[in-house]
Order: C-alpha cells, then structure tokens, then sequence
C-alpha cells in the first residue's frame, strides 16, 4: 500500500455574509461542509461533481490559498494549517496548482520567460542563466518551443495557455499538484491533448495529483480513484473502475446517467435530477441531496448520513445504499 501523501479531515470553508450598516456577520455560505479523503503517493484522486458543489474551494483550501474555517490538512503529517508563512512558502514548493482559466491565470504584461522563471526565483533555486535553461526545458516537456519564452500570454490559444500553466506548476518540482477542472474551458479536441500531456508527466515526474473537473469522461480516464461531492460533502469515495460499473449512491448514478456514450444502440437509462442545486447558504436538513433523490424517504430529512463502507476502498453517504 502507498504511503499516504496528503490527509484532509474534516474540511469546512465557510464564506461569511455580511449585511447592515455595521456589516455585521449575517450567515454565511457553506461552500466545504465536513469533508474528509485521503490521497496516496504516486496516485490522481479526482473530486467530481456539479458546479457550486465546492470542488474548487476544497482544491483552493487544502492549499491554503484559502483558510479553512474548520478542519486539517496534513501533507506528509504536517499539519498545513498552522504553518507560518516561511513554512507555507516552502510546503508550497512541495504542493502546485494548475489553475482552471488560462486566460486568467497567466499576466499578460509578462513574457513567458519571466512566468516561468518566478516561482524559481522565489524560491532561490539555480541562477539567472539556469532558471532560463529551465524555463526552455520546460516549455519543451509541455510540447511547445523555447522561442515561445520571449512572447505575451494573448500570443498563444487556450491550450498553449494551459500548457504555459501546466509548465509554471512543474518548475519547482513539487510532489502534489491540484489539477482544477484544468480541460474545462478548452475545446474537445485540445482536452484530450492536455489530459494525455498531464498523464505523461505524472509518469515522467511521479506526480501525486488532486484532479478537479465536473466531466465523467475525463474523470474516468485519468483517476486512480474518485471523490463524489454535491453541495460541500462527499457522497462517495471509489476506485475508478468500481464507481463506474457499480455506483451506489443516487447522485453518483445520476452523474454517470448523463454521461455520453459513443455508439447511439448503447443508450443509458438516465436518472432526470429535478430542479437544481439548493444553496449552501441554506443546505437542506438530514441529507443535503434528498430534495432531489429520486428514492428519498422521510428519514432523509432527520438523519445526517455518514460514508459507510459498502466495498473494498468503497464508501457511499445514504441511509439506503444496498
């Protein structure tokens, strides 16, 4: 069995509303709600759900890009949240994060060279001359040209941006990378390009990933295991292969329902979610999914379900799994 490289337990990230003229705390949004997984050394864990189900927030938490409201974050078994900020700059070289938007993530008044070159400077790694010959050798992994160092961020297409992305993340050789939704904003045909460079360099570099995206079919392809979330709290945890020929929860057979299949004999039954996903300023009482569960039953609303095992390394949150 793998060494475990990351732990999260326990995980809330509320955001607080404030209202009044003295702007005083009046609710707040329960974006991460009482979520808890572990990731192994060497695998990609996906977290897969609808948006506004908190993938990106958990993403963002455990790197402390944002604080927690509650919980740990342990990587390696230390303690995340309680480190000062000399020790977070240093754990951050460790763990990276490809950012969903390549148009946003990079700064369009820097080239390409000094992109690449920052996180290496920060982090005081070679000089002037080996932080370039780096940031060449980088651009080349990721497919593109070392010509490439001197041009603007507007100079290249989205996927040439998320290869950019991809680069920058892998300049400081971290262990663990947070992939979020990194193939979502591109076109099909660019996706699968990103996603089979991301599976070479996870080989290439024996990278452990947390990989964000709201697609099945990209889940599916890249994840050792997989993390299911609806409106801040995991509803199933699985290795790939299982959740996809025997899910046990509602939503997760609601999730895969939709999924597309190539050949139109091979059609799927689906499971039809009515209405949308509640707020998580007002999440529902008991199971945060019952009120658009399909098999709901008046338990549902009184009874906060906990993850039971259900199989090996398989766990579901319903009171009524078989």
């Amino acid at each position: 069995m793998p060494e475990t490289l990351l732990e999260v337990e326990n995980l809330r990230k509320h955001f607080p509303i404030r209202g009044g003229v003295l702007r005083r705390v009046v609710n707040s949004v329960k974006a991460v709600d009482d979520v808890s997984f572990a990731v192994r050394k060497g695998e990609v864990l996906g977290l897969v759900g609808e948006s506004g189900s908190g993938k990106t927030t958990v993403g963002r938490t455990v790197l402390r890009l944002e604080d927690a409201t509650a919980g740990a974050v342990r990587f390696r078994g230390e303690d995340v949240m309680s480190a000062n900020a000399a020790r977070m700059r240093s754990l951050r070289k460790q763990m990276q994060i490809v950012f969903q938007d390549p148009y946003a993530s990079l700064n369009p008044r820097e080239k390409i060279g000094e992109v690449l070159t920052h996180p290496l400077k920060l982090h005081k790694i070679g000089t002037p001359s080996e932080r370039l010959e780096r940031a060449a050798g980088l651009l080349r992994k990721v497919g593109l040209s070392e010509d490439h160092l001197d041009r603007f961020p507007h100079e290249f297409s989205g996927g040439q941006r998320q290869r950019i992305g991809i680069a920058r993340a892998l300049a400081v050789e971290p262990e663990f990378i947070v992939a979020d939704e990194p193939v979502s904003a591109l076109d099909v045909s660019i996706q699968a390009q990103v996603i089979n460079l991301l599976e070479d360099l996870k080989e290439e570099f024996d990278l452990t990933m947390l990989f964000i995206a709201h697609d099945l079919g990209v889940i599916e392809h890249i994840c050792d295991r997989v993390v299911v979330m609806y409106l801040g709290k995991v509803m199933e945890i699985a290795p790939a292969a299982e959740l996809y020929s025997r899910p046990r929860h509602p939503y997760t057979k609601a999730l895969l329902s939709a999924v597309p299949v190539a050949h139109p004999r091979n059609r799927r039954q689906r499971t039809r979610l009515k209405g949308d996903i509640p707020s998580p300023i007002d999440p529902p009482s008991g199971c945060v999914f019952r009120t658009r569960c399909p098999v709901a039953k008046p338990e549902c609303a009184k009874v906060v379900p906990t993850l039971n095992t259900v199989g090996p390394g398989h766990a579901s949150a319903c009171l009524f799994t078989p």
